[in-house]
Order: structure tokens, then sequence, then C-alpha cells
């Protein structure tokens, strides 16, 4: 495939923050992005060159998107695969449908990793409480019930904490079927954003540690605190998922890590994923660029970094309120997002925190750094 052109146009589905980074990266690549949303005054469309305001499924809006644009992606997993296998009739389509639907729905995701040989916490499928309850007598308590379908930020799962929990929890939870996942004696989470182009050339940036807050992404340390081995151990998996999928585009690969030290699959998306903000400024060419060069058939970097660094998200009304003092904290480098609501557990932007190569403090010098950020670190 010849890379886009300068002035070509990429068509980014959703309107998110994602797709506002993205949409940044590419001005500065030379392209056009113009956005499909259900969103008025999106922070994607905000920064981009069109917009469509359309719902995911609307076949002559798709179409009409589809016409517009030189090749497509998209920012978030709650999109219709069915749309994006209308639009990927048109032009092309980057990560494929056929990927975005293995990373929206649980089941298909958990079987799919294990059939590329990366390790998952124990796991069932639940289409019943009768099912559940044998699921639980398989993989004990406590352990987690999910939703195999439009879950994030914590949205979508209950915790089992004795046989009392099981009949509310199966209740609550919507749509079924539900997935029962084994508890994982976790001594942290770490993730890997890793690109892949056309051609097959992959760039994986380095493992990160990540730590969160009410179920939200609070903190990321870049690079994980990790010995070498579990590092690799996720550079590997990360890697080995990603040809699984036959991916063109970027995909993150979250993980736990036990007390054993070993490495185990939560969940995969494919596009940019908070844990990777951190590479905006810590890196040559940040997720949100090797987004960009993917999908258009550009030349993949190295996916180095020059600094060590921190991301703290800023959620909600509380963490908005503490703009000023942001601003005004040296070595904090500000990002916002453009959403015109603070509403309590909306990402409304984040920060960077730039350390030396290899000069990444302990918990106290990431709290003084942080200034007004780091008092709950």
């Amino acid at each position: 495939m010849t890379a886009l052109p300068p002035n070509a146009t990429i068509g980014l589905v959703g309107g998110g923050q994602l797709g506002r980074m993205s949409a940044l990266a590419a001005a500065r690549l030379g392209y056009r992005c113009h956005i499909l949303t259900r969103e008025v005054d999106s922070p994607a469309a905000q920064v981009s060159h069109a917009v469509t305001i359309s719902d995911y499924s609307d076949p002559v809006s798709l179409r009409a998107f589809a016409e517009a644009v030189d090749v497509i992606s998209f920012e978030f997993e709650n999109v219709s695969a069915e749309g994006l296998d209308l639009l990927a009739s048109i032009k092309p389509v980057r990560p494929a449908p056929s990927v975005l639907r293995i990373s929206q729905d649980r089941l298909a995701e958990k079987s799919f990793l294990n059939g590329a040989g990366a390790a998952t916490a124990p796991w069932a499928p639940v289409h019943s409480l009768d099912e559940l309850q044998e699921a639980v007598a398989r993989l004990g308590l406590p352990a987690v019930l999910k939703t195999t379908r439009l879950g994030y930020d914590g949205k979508g799962q209950a915790m089992l904490r004795s046989p009392d929990d099981l009949a509310p929890a199966f209740e609550r939870l919507d749509p079924k079927p539900l997935v029962l996942e084994g508890f994982v004696d976790f001594a942290m989470e770490i993730s890997v954003v890793i690109a892949r182009g056309v051609d097959g050339t992959i760039s994986a940036f380095d493992t990160v540690e990540n730590r969160h807050k009410a179920h939200i992404l609070d903190l990321t340390f870049a690079p994980a605190r990790v010995a070498e081995a579990v590092s690799a151990a996720a550079q590997a998996t990360a890697r080995r998922v990603a040809e699984a999928l036959d991916l063109v585009g970027l995909l993150a690969v979250e993980m736990f890590v036990d007390r054993t030290g070993r490495v185990l699959v939560n969940e995969i998306a494919p596009r940019p994923h908070n844990s990777g903000h951190w590479t905006i400024d810590a890196c040559p060419a940040s997720q949100f660029e090797m987004h960009i060069r993917s999908i258009a058939g550009l030349p993949l970097p190295p996916a180095v970094r020059h600094s060590d660094a921190v991301m703290k998200n800023l959620v909600g009304p509380a963490d908005v309120a503490l703009w000023p003092e942001i601003l005004a904290t040296p070595g904090l480098i500000p990002h916002l997002y453009g959403k015109a609501e603070a509403r309590e557990g909306r990402k409304m932007g984040h920060v960077n925190r730039l350390f030396p190569r290899g000069g990444l403090p302990g918990e106290f010098g990431i709290r003084d750094a942080l200034g007004v950020l780091g008092s709950d670190v």
C-alpha cells in the first residue's frame, strides 16, 4: 500500500479525547481529520477539519462519511461493528472490524487471548444463575462478575465475596451473557501500547505501571517499576497478541502482575489508551503519532522515550477546580480536553511530569513533583 500523501483526510469514528489527540498528531504529519460522532461540540471535532454528527449505525451517514475520507479508524470500542463493516466496504478501516469484534466482547476476547497463548485469569461464561453458581463452585470466591459488552472504567461489573452476592449481581448486570473471572492476587497493573504497521512492522512503548482510583486510571508510571523479566514478558505478550490479531493500528494490552511475578492479560483495546498519554511529552513520537502513522501507511519509528514520566488524570469537577494551580506549577505539562461539563467520574484532562531517564523517583518524590495534585498519591 502507498502511504497516504499530505493533505489526505483520515476519518475517525468517535469524538472523544482520544480522537482529539489523534487529530492533533495527524495535523503535525500534514493530514486532515474528519470526525464521525453523535456529540455536538465534541473534543475531537474542536480540532478537526470536518465533522459528521450521526449515529454510528446510520447507513446513509456512514456512506457519506466514508466517501469523504481516505482511511478510517476509531477511538473507542462502543461503536457498531456492523457500521464498521459498511465503512470497510468503501474505504480501508484500521484496525479491521474483526479486531473490534474481539475487543468488544469479553468472551470472544478471552477465548482469543488464550488461543494466542496469552495467559488470563481463570474465567467462565455465565448465561444463567445456575451457571453462575456452577462457575463459582469451580473458580471460588472472591471473584468478579462482568458484562461481556459495554463495560469501561469499572462499569458493568460486581465483586462477589460471598454466596449471597451471586443472585443480586446476576440480576443487576446487563446485557447478558456475563463472564465470571477468578480473583487475581495481583501486585500491580501494567500495560503495553504497541503499534503495528501495514507492512507488519512493530514498535512497542515501554511497559508502564498503572494505578486506579474508583476503577478509573489515576496514575501511570513510565517505566513500570518491575523486574526486567516481568517487563520482557509483558512486551512479548503484547507482540504475540498484535501479530495474532493481524493488527494494523494501535493496541493497548492491559495486564495484571500477580504476587509470583506472573503476567496475565486483563483486556485489550485496539486504539490509543489512557495509559499511553505520557508518551505525548516523554517520547519523540507519541502513541497518537504511532496511531496515525500505522493507519496511514507511514514508517514506524522506534517507540523510545527520552524521559521517565508520570501521568496524572484530571477527573471530575474537583480536579478541574485545580486548573489555575496546575498551570502555575513548574514542571507540570497540562492537557485539557475541551469538555464543557465536569461531571463526577468524567476524564477532563491529564498532566504529565517528566524526569531524567532512569530518574523516576519514589512515592514521596512523585508526590512533591505533582504539586497540588500530589496530595493523594
